[in-house]
């Protein structure tokens, strides 16, 4: 079970997935606004939000944002469902740092298999669990040269500075840094860093083009090549 947030302003929408998520054994907090929505995540942290674009007070895109910039809600996945299905909207929704976009209408078990599908990718520590006694979790770093990653702890660090990560571009990252001189194309990439979303590839050049930005100027800067041709890769490091 999983503490899912709706944003959702139609009554019928915001009931249905409501109704929908509630048959596959998840816990529903709703909102009708981004000012109910702010107000439940001052109070506790969902495992998942379910966000419309459209809403009374404000844009779904420029939530999502204030969620990325949040320290408490950076690693919350973030379901974007909304009518606008437009090329556009996607790339703005899904480069904004949504996890999966869903253009109404939509089918109930494909709702239920992406949100799914979601839990699985997200970081260990967002999902909940009932045991109230955890054994504390072995931190798991990556090293590759001047770079370190810690996954448990989602932070990066080049020789001691961190570096300022949406979750895909974290993501990517560590996938590179994991398995330095190995080339990943970029259908590989979309496998392995957005599962079953729906997106073209030319997602994966945007974020890569923001990872570079992220390393610029450190001693890092050159440490992911592209591969023309191929696709992209980590450098070895000696």
């Amino acid at each position: 079970m999983a503490k899912l947030l709706t944003v959702e302003d139609e009554t019928a929408i915001r009931e249905l997935l409501a109704f929908i998520c509630e048959t596959d054994g998840h816990e529903v907090r709703k909102a009708t606004s981004l000012a109910d929505a702010r107000a439940i995540l001052a109070e506790e942290t969902p495992d998942v939000i379910l966000l419309d674009v459209m809403l009374p007070d404000g844009s779904g895109f420029d939530f999502l944002r204030e969620v990325r910039a949040n320290e408490g809600t950076q690693h919350v996945p973030v379901m974007m469902i909304t009518a606008r299905g437009d090329e556009t909207d996607r790339v703005n929704g899904l480069d904004a740092g949504a996890d999966d976009y869903i253009v109404k209408p939509f089918m109930p078990r494909e709702l239920t298999a992406r949100i799914r599908a979601v839990l699985r990718r997200s970081p260990a520590d967002t999902v909940r669990t009932e045991s109230p006694a955890l054994v504390p979790e072995r931190e798991k770093v990556v090293n590759c040269g001047p770079l370190t990653m810690n996954e448990t702890r989602f932070e990066a660090e080049v020789d001691g500075f961190p570096l300022k990560l949406s979750v895909k571009e974290f993501r990517l990252l560590l996938l590179f840094a994991s398995r330095p001189g190995r080339v990943f194309s970029r259908a590989q990439l979309l496998d392995a860093v957005w599962g079953n979303a729906y997106v073209d590839e030319r997602t994966v050049d945007v974020h890569m083009l923001r990872l570079r930005k992220a390393l610029a100027g450190t001693v890092a800067e050159q440490l992911i090549e592209t591969v023309r041709g191929v696709g992209y890769r980590c450098r070895p490091v000696d």
